[in-house]
């Protein structure tokens, strides 16, 4: 038996994979179908693939045509079970692979992954689009603003006292405006992250120290680690700065009675498997959890967008600039929210090996 000729890529595929021959006998599967299957890659070798495998689909009918018409095809919200575990909804991809005659490759995508993964792309896609059009309106912006508000400076000196109000107004205002203008254009501005080895409570830690001595002083941050995490690779003040605005979110979020903030590190299982943007895994789990009233159900899909806010007079900036550090980052971020309950989750990659070693040597 040939594995794919690359057997580092077969072992790295985000989802669980088998290899079936011409008689529908399991030939290879990948580490994640192991997991999948609860069961060897010896105990399922030369094992009938639907005899382990229940899909709720015509798939002996799907792979003869795959076979036959030597062409990949895809069958969508289906359930699968293994007999051992409740049925759960799946994608299910199955393609010829030439190496070896009449043999296809099943590949199975759980939804809970697959409506995670696309959900973060959906919010890199969308804040990168809208930083970059806010960020070309504000260089155009500006140039005008400073127009009016050196004409308004220069009326109000012959002004009388009761009307030099209205023309202090119009410079006030067109100064917040072009402040604001001038943190959108940060975004542009913001250097590509220096990568290292960082561990994530380090990072939390400092976050918390100073929120708690500035905007969350009336808050309660309780800390739930896990401190057998491994290092993420990371810019250890850019991911600093995600955390401390995350925290803010958070305790803004509560109101001036307080609230508790949880920060929680775990490491999920599921999200070992590669980004189908070619990034790496994405296991290393940070959430940011609030019990304020939660975000307004007509902002809840755009909060990672510029200018999208839920309070009064938000610039609506933070969670963009939070979405585009993680993204430089090769890492996701997601919200969950409920009245009493919203989640920030940050998903970060594991730092590898060699730059870890590296770092201790030093």
């Amino acid at each position: 038996m040939t594995l794919p000729s690359d057997a580092s890529i077969w072992s790295s595929l985000p989802v669980p994979a088998l290899l079936v021959d011409a008689q529908d006998a399991v030939i290879a599967i990948n580490p994640l179908a192991e997991s999948f299957l609860n069961a060897s890659e010896k105990s399922l070798l030369n094992e009938p693939v639907l005899d382990r495998l229940s899909i709720d689909a015509p798939m002996d009918e799907a792979i003869a045509r795959v076979r036959r018409n030597q062409g990949a095809m895809s069958i969508n919200d289906v359930d699968v079970t293994t007999g051992e575990r409740p049925p759960i909804q799946c994608n299910i991809q199955i393609a010829p692979f030439a190496d070896v005659p009449g043999a296809v490759m099943l590949l199975i995508w759980p939804r809970e992954i697959a409506d995670r993964l696309g959900k973060a792309a959906a919010v890199r896609s969308a804040a990168r689009s809208a930083i970059g059009m806010a960020e070309m309106l504000a260089h155009e912006i500006k140039n005008p603003l400073a127009g009016i508000s050196g004409a308004a400076q220069l009326i109000s000196v012959n002004l009388a006292p009761e009307d030099r109000e209205l023309a202090d107004l119009i410079v006030e205002e067109t100064r917040r405006i072009v402040k604001l203008l001038e943190q959108v254009e940060q975004f542009g501005n913001v250097r590509p992250p220096e990568l290292r080895p960082v561990n994530i409570h380090d990072a939390l830690d400092k976050a918390r120290r100073s929120a708690m001595v500035g905007f969350a002083a009336q808050m309660t941050i309780v800390e739930d680690y896990d401190p057998s995490l491994p290092m993420t690779y990371a810019d250890p003040d850019q991911l600093m700065q995600v955390f401390l605005n995350l925290i803010k979110n958070a305790a803004e979020a509560a109101g001036s009675g307080g609230g508790t903030i949880r920060l929680r590190t775990f490491y999920d299982l599921s999200l070992r498997l590669r980004r189908p943007d070619g990034g790496g895994t994405v296991p290393l789990q940070v959430e940011i959890i609030d019990d304020g009233p939660g975000i307004k159900p007509e902002i809840a899909a755009q909060v990672f967008d510029p200018f999208v806010s839920g309070r009064e007079n938000g610039t609506g900036l933070g969670l963009a600039l939070v979405s585009k550090i993680v993204s430089d980052h090769r890492g996701i971020i997601g919200v969950d929210s409920v009245p009493g309950r919203t989640v920030f989750r940050v998903s970060l990659p594991v730092a590898p090996r060699m730059a870890t070693s590296n770092q201790m040597e030093n």
